[in-house]
């Protein structure tokens, strides 16, 4: 009776089945369906744990700071809230205005020729010229030379008394330019260094979207007679819009956020950016504010409120890029 229960269900020729038993299948299933699903999100879990800790928890922390009316010089300032009183006050400043307005101006004057000769310098670099590679290395090697390093150089270069650009300046004016008391010439000062420093990393980024342009497109437009401006006008500028576009975006976010140098190429050494702050930019006015007088406060408001115009103005550039995409459909 023992062995006709053993043996009910077994296969005619007594073996037992060698496969994975039901239990087994439905676990691997399990684990199958956690890889395809799960693991994307084990794969990002580090990066938003980091976000977490260093973007998110500041970002709430600060916006706390700015209602309150802290600073290291008043004891016990730290609980003293004020409301949205340092917002108030900013709104009045005067010099976040000037700030705000030498922000904008350096970031129109750096950006919009760094971008221009990226593109000429990716367009020139595209053609087959020997040592294309170590031409290619040279225009990385300013974006890999440290800001300070840079910084020391422009100092002298726009050195009012014994500046090098001033001797060659000097005899076609009767004065030396003072690049650091006067507004529009501290910001192409400023501006000089920005596209000195950015232009080479923009170009390789350029460069890299126009080599998937098909090469056939230029074939066919030499044998229809195209010079290599109407090549370039009307199959490498349309084909890198998104590329010029995703640029445009980065070096506006860029340009706001400036600071180290103009930091550097102020000699005032407080901050002010130059003796009127002729190019004192909305982040180095919030270091003034914030670690030399001590108000985080007030310099929290800053930051939130420069938080606030960087995501306004992403915004605009996200619905600038859609309605393009849309005409282009």
């Amino acid at each position: 009776m023992s062995t006709q229960l053993s043996d009910r269900g077994a296969p005619p020729d007594g073996r037992r089945p060698t496969g994975p038993s039901p239990r087994g299948q439905a676990w691997r299933s399990r684990l199958y369906r956690f890889d395809v699903k799960g693991s994307p999100y084990l794969y990002v879990l580090p990066f938003f744990g980091l976000f977490a800790v260093f973007g998110l928890f500041p970002l709430i922390y600060t916006a706390v700071i700015s209602t309150t009316a802290w600073s290291p010089r008043k004891p016990g300032s730290e609980d003293v809230s004020v409301g949205l009183d340092n917002y108030g006050k900013l709104l009045s400043d005067d010099n976040f205005h000037n700030a705000l307005i030498n922000t904008f101006g350096i970031g129109i004057v750096s950006t919009v020729p760094q971008l221009l000769l990226a593109l000429g310098i990716a367009h020139l670099l595209n053609y087959r010229l020997r040592g294309r590679l170590f031409l290619r290395m040279g225009v990385l090697v300013p974006y890999i030379t440290s800001v300070a390093a840079v910084a020391l150089i422009f100092n002298q270069i726009f050195a009012r008394d014994f500046g090098l650009l001033n001797f060659f300046l000097q005899p076609f004016m009767d004065n030396p330019v003072d690049w650091r008391a006067d507004k529009w010439a501290s910001w192409l000062a400023v501006s000089t260094m920005v596209i000195w420093h950015w232009t080479g990393y923009n170009a390789l980024i350029y460069l890299a979207a126009m080599q998937t342009i098909p090469y056939e497109l230029y074939e066919s437009a030499s044998i229809d007679g195209a010079s290599r401006w109407q090549q370039f006008w009307h199959i490498t500028i349309p084909s890198l819009r998104p590329t010029i576009i995703f640029t445009v975006i980065v070096s506006t976010i860029g340009a706001l956020q400036l600071f180290a140098e103009p930091f550097l190429f102020d000699t005032t050494r407080n901050s002010n950016g130059g003796p009127e702050r002729e190019f004192q930019t909305v982040v180095l006015y919030l270091y003034q504010q914030f670690w030399t007088n001590g108000r985080y406060g007030y310099g929290a408001a800053i930051a939130w409120t420069l938080f606030v115009i960087t995501v306004v103005i992403a915004l605009v550039n996200f619905l600038l890029v859609r309605r393009i995409r849309s005409a282009d459909d």
